[in-house]
C-alpha cells in the first residue's frame, strides 16, 4: 500500500524534475519515485558491500590468513596464458 509523503524541493530542482518528466512523458511523481527507488537500491548494495568488507576484515584479524601481493599479482598476470598458475595459498 502506498502512503503519501511530502518532499520539499528548491524551485530549481522542482523545475528540473518537471522538465525531465515532460521530456519522458511521465509525471513528476513517477520521476521522483523512480529516483528514490534507484537511490535506495544503490545505497542498500553499498551498505551490504561495506558490511561484507568489515566482516572480512574481522575474519582476517582473527585468523590472519592472507596471500602476499606479489604472489597475487603473479597469479593474475598468468591468467589466460599457457602456463596459468593456481591461486596462491593463503597463509597466516
Amino acid at each position: 500500500m502506498a502512503v503519501a509523503t511530502s518532499v520539499k524541493l528548491e524551485d530549481e530542482l522542482k523545475a528540473r524534475v518537471q522538465s525531465l518528466a515532460a521530456a519522458r512523458r511521465r509525471t513528476s511523481h513517477w520521476i521522483m519515485r523512480e529516483a528514490i527507488a534507484q537511490y535506495v537500491e544503490r545505497e542498500e548494495r553499498r551498505e551490504a558491500f561495506r558490511e561484507e568488507t568489515l566482516r572480512a576484515w574481522e575474519e582476517f584479524q582473527q585468523g590472519g590468513l592472507h596471500a602476499k601481493g606479489e604472489q597475487v599479482e603473479e597469479w593474475l598476470s598468468s591468467w589466460g596464458a599457457e602456463n596459468e598458475q593456481p591461486a596462491p595459498k593463503c597463509r597466516p
